[in-house]
């Protein structure tokens, strides 16, 4: 069988080949070097930078072009490249004539684009043949991508000295600036080096870069790209001097960025350059005063409240020095007394507490635990948002019993604290003092959470009411120094914030809010050493309101009107009023504050003619007697109350011998400060092998009250005035009577845990 053949196919098949060669000659990706990891402000501008892999200053793509650049380059380097299709044929003839007339290669007539194809093709000779294979491919690529973005690949990829590749990385090298703000002369000088890049070096050559310079400047001034003045002074600026460092104005930022996956790349953030310098300037200022007291670490994170940026982000003191690589915004410490606000608001918005309810400030022991205030003193009671302003420990402890430890965790998990990875028990009731670990990072949004949930804007669990009156009772901290007289010398200005300092001062916290902004503050030791005048008050708190200083004006928060109530309260105690109350105010709390149960303090009393001893219609006529309503705290309260409190008046007495102290139990007399109902105590094992000694606290109403003491039914003693009773508690459940003079009773049942 005979096959014909088509000739004129055959013919049409070696073009068809190279049709389809031409075609996928050229790599779809002409570049895949190790870039330089940059991280850019909101506006772009360069906050820090990391060298790449291979020792280059290397930007990745889509870094600035500025105009000035473009018409520089292309008027240096290929006057014809937005009107040619790769290949520049008179280009091509000029410099085959000019290579004859010297007998050597002194130009290769190669485009742009040439350029950009020999440039991705390092390492090849250049030769005829390779000269070829950059036509071609020059060719393809003008049919791939459009003239601007293959400008911009040469101005990413070109040599400009040194190790620095890139029209980006040499302008923050040469001039320390973005390259959106260089002059005529400094594009025009950048624009000469890539072909020339060796002229840059101090020392070497300087004058033929500067002559280079400014024959380009005349170049744009003949083609009208620049006037006759912008010549003049182009041509009388100086050259760069050293190279610049780049900047590392947020290089914990940067650190992390390498860390994790986008590492060689071009970052955005949210962050605000000026800002960010500023609160670096603000930690290097305070870094000798510190270092001084043995403080080597601090970090300041700044936060935009309505979205939760970043805008200053400063992991820690600039400069090198101990633990200064550490990133402490990301690192997890102790969180001293920050998270009281969070149980404070969690109990108003679940109507468990309000504003100005009296809470227990007395002594306390659970378990082996025994919290103590910072001033080691002790109120009686106290109203719970000034124990929140005061940062009282002893009443925050008592409300997270009060409220639930699991219930407590699952809140602080639901506000963002991702480290709190155990189990709720692990922490304890320490868990509000400092028991638990957070990160600036982590914190600093719970508080921007806060200003956000009294704006009623969504993402955070708590209600508007119960944040706006959490943030109102922060606005009450004493501040340091200057900033204490905030009300009169600085305008009002308000900030709700709170301090934390770690057992064995570890760790100096401030954090603070207004509508606009959050700021977090920690200073410390990244290894976490302890130091004395490591406290947030004093050493963290300054830099709160320094920073504060920077951001302006915010104005303060709405009240949420449609998350309150109107409530009735006596005056006395805080609570809804109930009819023996002799004074009232009103107040504004969550809806749910609407269950909480009436006043029990305030009771009616009636008195003799002279108001000096208490009656009953038993002993006196009904006529003669004045009934009056009472403020009257239980004993354990009233006797650390009525020291600190002048005003306070205790209730009178019945006449001696009158009968009535023993018929009487409405108001007890008698007390016990220690142990707690139902409470659990520890007492060590003694050398010998019998249970350790413990002592009993009590307390009561008349100062010379005799009380007689029995555990288990068997005498203790008696005591009078301070009622302090030593004993020897077994292992087990207990029962403690107490009884006055007057027969007045009181029981409580406790168990003792020893330890062996």
């Amino acid at each position: 069988m005979r096959i014909f053949v088509n000739r004129a196919a055959l013919g049409f098949l070696p073009a068809l080949a190279a049709a389809v060669l031409f075609w996928f000659a050229l790599p779809s990706r002409l570049f895949e070097p190790d870039y330089s990891t940059i991280v850019l402000d909101r506006e772009g501008r360069l906050l820090s930078a990391s060298i790449a892999k291979d020792g280059q200053w290397r930007f990745p793509g889509d870094g600035e072009m500025p105009g000035k650049f473009v018409s520089a380059l292309v008027a240096w380097e290929d006057k014809r490249f937005f009107r040619h299709p790769g290949v520049d044929p008179a280009a091509i003839g000029r410099a085959l004539l000019a290579n004859v007339r010297a007998g050597r290669v002194v130009s290769g007539g190669s485009t742009l684009t040439m350029q950009v194809v020999r440039l991705s093709r390092q390492g090849k000779p250049r030769t005829i043949g390779e000269k070829l294979i950059e036509v071609i491919l020059a060719l393809r690529l003008e049919m791939r991508i459009p003239k601007p973005e293959i400008l911009r690949l040469f101005a990413s990829h070109a040599p400009f000295g040194g190790n620095v590749v890139g029209f980006e990385a040499a302008a923050w090298r040469y001039f320390g600036r973005a390259p959106r703000t260089l002059s005529w002369a400094e594009c025009a000088l950048l624009a000469v080096l890539p072909n020339s890049p060796g002229l840059i070096h101090p020392g070497r050559n300087r004058d033929a870069l500067l002559v280079r310079r400014d024959r380009l400047l005349d170049i744009l001034h003949r083609t009208g790209a620049i006037d006759a003045d912008t010549l003049q002074l182009s041509r009388a600026e100086a050259l760069p001097p050293e190279p610049f460092p780049l900047p590392r104005d947020a290089p914990h930022l940067l650190a992390g960025e390498l860390a994790g996956s986008r590492a060689s790349a071009r970052v955005q953030t949210t962050l605000d350059r000026g800002l960010q310098l500023r609160v670096n300037e603000i930690l290097a200022r305070r870094e000798e005063g510190w270092a001084q007291a043995g403080i080597m670490n601090a970090a300041v994170l700044v936060l935009e409240v309505d979205t939760g940026n970043p805008i200053a982000y400063a992991g820690n003191i600039p400069g090198d020095g101990p633990g200064r690589a550490v990133d402490i915004i990301r690192s997890v410490r102790s969180t001293g007394s920050l998270l009281k606000p969070f149980l404070y608001a969690s109990m108003l918005d679940a109507g468990e507490l309000l504003p100005e309810q009296l809470v227990a400030d007395i002594p306390t022991r659970i378990g082996g635990f025994q919290p103590e205030n910072n001033s080691k003193t002790y109120s009686g009671a106290v109203p719970a948002s000034v124990a929140l302003a005061h940062s009282l420990n002893v009443p925050a402890v008592r409300e997270l019993r009060q409220f639930g430890l699991d219930r407590f965790a699952e809140v602080l998990r639901g506000l963002g604290m991702s480290s709190l990875d155990r189990p709720a028990s692990s922490y304890g009731l320490t868990l509000v003092l400092g028991g638990a670990e957070g990160s600036p990072w982590d914190l600093t949004h719970m508080y921007a959470g806060l200003a956000r949930g009294a704006q009623g804007l969504p993402g955070f669990t708590i209600g508007a009411g119960a944040c706006w009156l959490t943030l109102t009772a922060l606005l009450e901290v004493e501040r340091p120094g200057e900033e204490g007289a905030w009300r009169h010398y600085l305008g009002g200005r308000k900030i709700s914030w709170k301090t934390g300092t770690s057992y064995g001062f570890r760790d100096a916290w401030a954090i603070g809010v207004t509508p606009r902004h959050a700021v977090g503050v920690w200073v410390g030791n990244a290894s976490g050493e302890g130091r004395p005048d490591l406290k947030g008050s004093t050493a963290a708190a300054p830099v709160l309101f320094d920073v504060f200083g920077l951001l302006g004006e915010a104005g303060w928060f709405s009240v949420p009107e449609a998350d309150l109530v109107k409530l009735t309260v006596c005056s006395k105690s805080g609570l809804p009023a109930g009819r023996d109350c002799e004074s009232t105010k009103e107040i504004l709390a969550p809806p749910r504050a609407a269950q909480a149960h009436p006043c029990g303090y305030c009771r009616l009393v009636h008195l003799e003619p002279g108001g000096r001893f208490r009656a009953t219609t038993r002993s006196q006529p009904m006529g003669s007697l004045r009934a009056a309503k009472w403020f009257v705290l239980p004993p354990a309260m009233e006797w650390y109350y009525a020291r600190s409190h002048s005003d306070y008046r205790p209730l009178p007495p019945f006449r001696p011998g009158s009968g009535e102290q023993e018929t009487d139990r409405s108001a007890p007399n008698l007390g016990l400060l220690f142990p707690e109902h139902g409470g659990r105590i520890y007492v060590p094992i003694e050398l010998d092998g019998r249970p350790g000694r413990t002592v009993f606290h009590a307390t009561h109403r008349n100062p010379r009250a005799v009380v007689f003491w029995h555990m288990d039914g068997q005498y203790l003693g008696e005591t009078t005035e301070m009622h302090d009773m030593e004993a020897r508690p077994g292992p087990g459940l207990h029962t403690l009577t107490l009884v006055d003079e007057a027969g007045e009773e009181f029981v409580r049942s406790f168990s003792c845990l020893s330890e062996k």
